[in-house]
Parts: structure tokens; sequence; C-alpha cells
């Protein structure tokens, strides 16, 4: 991923890890959230405050390819670009890079609606807070 919008780092946790001595499958899902918590906090929308105004944002698909596991220790950084596809959905890109050798861990695709009291809304309602942000948030295929 050329461009993205946004990057963290984290290191692998002993207890993240399963009997075979890797990071356990659902652990990766855990990383891109938080990677995604991290990002939008960065550009002043905070997920609480949302909930409290009515919007929540929801997963409403996960794609994610594993590429190569991540062992204890090991230090990462997750990537994020978002985009929007159709009037609805927002779409985050992300990728998990570990640093020592710079090998694509995981790639995925996570996809989310937002919903204002129950209610399908636009991603617009938060267009002033990413336009704030300088980031354009592009349509994708």
């Amino acid at each position: 991923m050329k461009d993205f919008d946004f990057q963290t780092e984290l290191q692998v946790r002993d207890y993240e890890c399963d009997i075979q001595g890797h990071v356990n499958n659902a652990v990766y899902q855990n990383y891109l959230e938080h990677c995604r918590h991290l990002f939008l906090r960065s550009i002043d929308l905070d997920f609480a405050k949302l909930h409290y105004q009515g919007i929540d944002a929801v997963v409403i698909r996960a794609e994610i390819d594993y590429k190569h596991p991540l062992y204890p220790g090991d230090n990462f950084v997750i990537k994020l670009k978002i985009g929007r596809r159709g009037h609805l959905r927002i779409i985050f890109d992300q990728q998990i890079i570990r640093k020592s050798d710079n090998n694509l861990i995981v790639k995925a695709r996570i996809t989310t609606a937002l919903v204002k009291n129950g209610k399908p809304v636009s991603p617009d309602i938060l267009g002033a807070e990413f336009k704030k942000a300088g980031i354009e948030i592009a349509e994708i295929d």
C-alpha cells in the first residue's frame, strides 16, 4: 500500500500467541481495529462521543489475507487507507508489516457502515472532520 492515511506500531505480546507459537488469527482483527480507533482519534473522532450522539460505526464485512505469521516480540506496523464504496460503506484497506524484514503479514479490507439511532446514514455526516484533517475519502472498488 503506497498511500496510507495513518500508521501505528505495536509489538506482539506472548499471550496473543496460540499453541503453535505464533499470533492467533483472531488477534489480527484486534490489531486492525486498534489501528482504526487510533486513526479516528487522531482526527478528533471518538467512538464514545459519536455513540452518545446516536452515531455508531459497525463492521459489516472483514476480508483478511494472512501472508506470514508474527511471533512473540515481533515489532510491526499497521497501515491504513480509508475510502468509500457507494453512499453508505466506508472501506479501510489495511496492512500489517513486520519491521525486522518488511514482510507483509496481513492484508485486509474492512467494510463498515454508519448508523444513527439504528438507521444507516451516509459517511458524509462526518465529512467535516475528515476534511479538517486533510483526508479525502475517495471512491474505491
